[in-house]
């Protein structure tokens, strides 16, 4: 399909947009931020539920998580644990993005089968 905005009338534009957070981009920056030893800052982060899943399998691999509204902190200073619960990985087809990050940082990883 060949869409087009085509503008007439000699008139200069001028406004602003908003560009919301993209969840397929922001997953695997997430898990990226785990490979790094100390804070990482992730702005115009989308509130949705796979987001909020994926900063729950943070948690559980040792991060710290500091939310103010969309912008999101991962403190991955001391990571805890190369293993991701069952009952997350099922929750978030995407979870396999953290393979390689826990591979990269703590030389072994434990997961399951992602759900979705």
């Amino acid at each position: 399909m060949n869409n087009k905005l085509k503008i007439i009338g000699g008139r200069r534009l001028e406004g602003e947009v908003t560009v919301q957070g993209a969840k397929n981009s922001v997953l695997p920056i997430l898990a990226a931020a785990f490979l790094f030893p100390g804070t990482s800052i992730i702005h115009n982060c989308p509130l949705i539920s796979d987001v909020e899943v994926t900063l729950e399998i943070l948690e559980m691999l040792g991060c710290v998580i500091t939310r103010d509204g969309h912008d999101v902190a991962v403190d991955a200073s001391s990571p805890a644990s190369a293993e991701i619960p069952d009952r997350l990985m099922r929750k978030l087809r995407s979870s396999v993005v953290f393979l390689g990050a826990i591979l990269a940082r703590l030389g072994e990883a434990h997961l399951s089968y992602p759900g979705g």
